[in-house]
């Protein structure tokens, strides 16, 4: 169970403890922008805009996720690469409508917006990280881990 606390001791583990608290502290600053315009148009009895919902979802999924990865190993590549698409299409999205936009000062929800946009690109480029490097440690550990010696995932 405590396999990924165990993978810590490494300097490798080391660093892949603080690309997943990078990732839970992006996700929450995700959340928080979004879930600004959502709480705005809440309050004004607006439909919520389902681009935003998208970017508050995948937030919270990815914040969910974090804890998740700290205490299980078992395939955990597989979602890395489902959050990596996640955040990809989050920044294709607001990237289209934000990156070429050039907002006046007193327009200060599209500045918002149009930062919110490269938080989206770190958000994708750490999930990218994690989702090649737990490919390759899955596939350089595969062979090592069987039934047999004692040091599979069960």
């Amino acid at each position: 169970m405590f396999q990924s606390l165990k993978d810590r001791s490494s300097f490798g583990g080391y660093i892949r403890f603080v690309l997943r608290v990078f990732q839970f502290v992006l996700a929450i600053t995700v959340i928080g922008l979004y879930g600004y315009d959502l709480d705005k148009a809440r309050r004004k009895h607006v439909a919520a805009d389902p681009k935003w919902t998208y970017a508050v979802v995948v937030g919270a999924l990815s914040a969910i996720s974090v804890f998740f990865f700290l205490f299980k190993y078992t395939l955990r590549f597989f979602w890395d690469g489902v959050m990596l698409i996640l955040w990809a299409i989050v920044f294709g999205i607001f990237g289209k409508i934000y990156i070429n936009a050039h907002p006046t000062p007193h327009q200060s929800g599209q500045i918002r917006m149009k930062n919110a946009v490269w938080v989206d690109l770190a958000n994708m480029l750490l999930w990218f990280i994690t989702f090649i490097w737990d490919l390759v440690l899955h596939f350089t550990r595969m062979d090592k881990m069987t039934l047999h010696t004692g040091r599979a995932h069960v």
